[in-house]
C-alpha cells in the first residue's frame, strides 16, 4: 500500500508559470526516493506540497491516509510538526541559539523539550562536543548535521530533503549521506530533491522533473564491475588499517550500502554474515585491483613525475583496465617495487616470485 499518492497535481504561480503540471506519483512506506531534474523543473515546489508548506491548485496529495489539500492551515502546520521531518540546503537554523537549542526548539514545537533528547541526537550526528556552539561557530557541515538531527527529533515518518549536500565539500557530504543511508535502514520514507547523479543512485529509485512533469521513473542502475572494484578497494584500505579509507576511497565508502554489500555476498565476494569478510576469490580479486593501482601510481610519479592529482586521476582509469601480462611488465620494469608513493605496500605478483620475493597482503581478511 502506498504511502504517499499524488493525483494530478498542478501548481502555478502568477496565474501563469506552472510550477507543476498535472504531476502523479506513489511513494511507498520506507521508500527512498530521489527527485532529479534541471533548475526550474519544480523539484522544490513538489517538496513544498509534500511538506504542506504549500497547496496545489489543482489534485491532491495523501500523506498516509491523510488529504493534505483538504486540510486547513493550522492543521497543515500540525501536520508538519508531527509527521515531516525537513531538511533545506540553506540550514535555516535559529543564529542565537545553539545547536542544543535549536533541536530543542523543533521538540517545544512539537510537544515538550527535553534537553537529554536533543543532545543524544546530536550525539547520533558526531556533534556531541558542539551542543553549545552557536551556529556561526560551527561549519557547514556541521550546520547540516544540526539540521538533520533537528528533523529527526520527533521521529516524522516522511523526511523531505532539498539539496542536503548541494553546498557542502566532499568529506562533509560523505558524512551526510551516511546519515541519511541510517535513516533509510529505519524505514522512514525520504524524498530528497538533488542534482548529482552518485547521490541519486543511492535511492531506491529516481523520477526525472522537466518543465512540471514527470519526464522519466528509473530504477538506479545495477551495479557494475567497476562499481564493486571501488567497494573492493575501500574495504582493502580498511583491512590495512587505514583510518582515512572513507576519504581516500570516497566512491567506494558512498557506494558500501548494504543493498550492494549483500549483492556482493550473493556473488561470492564477501563471505556470509553481519562482518565484512573477503573470500578468497573476493580476496585474489582485491589483491589484484590494489595492485594494478599501485604499480600505476609507482609508473606515474616516478617514470613521468606527474604531479599528485593527476597521478590520482589516470590511476583510477588504469586500475581497471591493465591486463595481467601488462602489469606484470610494469612491475618488472620498476623493478618490483615493495610500495607505492604513498608508502602502501604493493602486493607481490608471478613475476615477484620469480625474483626471489615474497607476497604482501593485509594481515586479515576481516573489518
Amino acid at each position: 500500500m502506498s504511502f504517499v499518492v499524488v493525483e494530478s497535481v498542478t501548481r502555478r504561480y502568477d496565474r501563469q508559470v506552472k510550477a507543476l503540471d498535472k504531476v502523479s506519483l506513489e511513494i511507498h512506506p520506507g521508500e527512498w526516493l530521489a527527485v532529479m531534474g534541471p533548475s526550474g523543473s519544480g523539484k522544490t515546489s513538489l517538496l513544498n506540497l509534500l511538506g504542506g508548506l504549500d497547496v496545489p491548485d489543482e489534485g491532491r496529495i495523501v500523506v498516509h491516509g491523510v488529504d493534505l489539500s483538504a486540510l486547513s492551515r493550522p492543521e497543515r502546520i500540525r501536520y508538519r510538526r508531527e509527521s515531516v521531518g525537513l531538511v533545506f540546503q540553506q540550514f535555516h537554523l535559529i543564529p542565537y541559539l545553539t545547536a542544543l537549542e535549536n533541536v530543542m526548539l523543533a521538540q517545544y514545537l512539537h510537544s515538550m523539550a527535553d534537553e537529554p533528547e536533543a543532545a543524544q541526537a546530536l550525539e547520533s550526528v558526531g556533534l556531541g562536543d558542539r551542543l553549545q556552539h552557536l551556529p556561526a561557530a560551527l561549519s557547514g557541515g556541521e550546520k547540516q548535521r544540526v539540521c538533520i538531527a533537528r528533523a529527526l527529533i520527533n521521529r516524522p515518518a516522511l523526511v523531505l530533503a532539498d539539496e542536503p549536500t548541494g553546498s557542502l565539500d566532499e568529506a562533509n557530504e560523505r558524512t551526510v549521506l551516511d546519515l541519511f543511508r541510517r535513516i533509510h535502514e529505519r524505514g522512514q520514507a525520504l524524498v530528497m530533491v538533488t542534482h548529482d547523479p552518485s547521490v541519486g543512485r543511492l535511492a531506491d529509485r529516481q523520477i526525472q522533473l522537466q518543465h512540471g512533469r514527470v519526464a522519466g521513473e528509473f530504477l538506479p542502475p545495477r551495479e557494475t564491475e567497476e562499481d564493486l572494484d571501488e567497494v573492493l578497494e575501500y574495504l582493502w584500505m580498511k583491512l590495512e588499517g587505514d583510518e582515512a579509507a572513507h576519504e581516500v576511497c570516497g566512491r567506494g565508502y558512498r557506494m558500501a550500502t548494504p543493498p550492494l554489500l549483500e549483492r556482493m555476498r550473493a556473488l561470492g565476494i564477501l563471505a556470509p554474515g553481519s562482518e565484512l569478510a573477503l573470500t578468497e576469490s573476493g580476496h585474489q580479486r582485491a589483491e589484484s585491483l590494489i595492485r594494478r593501482q599501485r604499480l600505476a601510481e609507482t609508473l606515474f610519479t616516478q617514470t613521468f613525475q606527474m604531479q599528485e592529482h593527476q597521478v590520482e586521476e589516470e590511476a583510477c582509469v588504469f586500475e581497471h583496465i591493465l591486463s595481467p601480462a601488462m602489469t606484470d611488465s610494469i612491475c618488472t620494469f620498476l623493478g618490483h617495487p615493495r610500495s607505492c608513493p604513498h608508502g602502501k605496500p604493493i602486493p607481490r605478483g608471478a613475476c615477484c616470485m620469480s625474483a626471489g620475493q615474497v607476497t604482501a597482503a593485509p594481515h586479515s581478511h576481516r573489518s
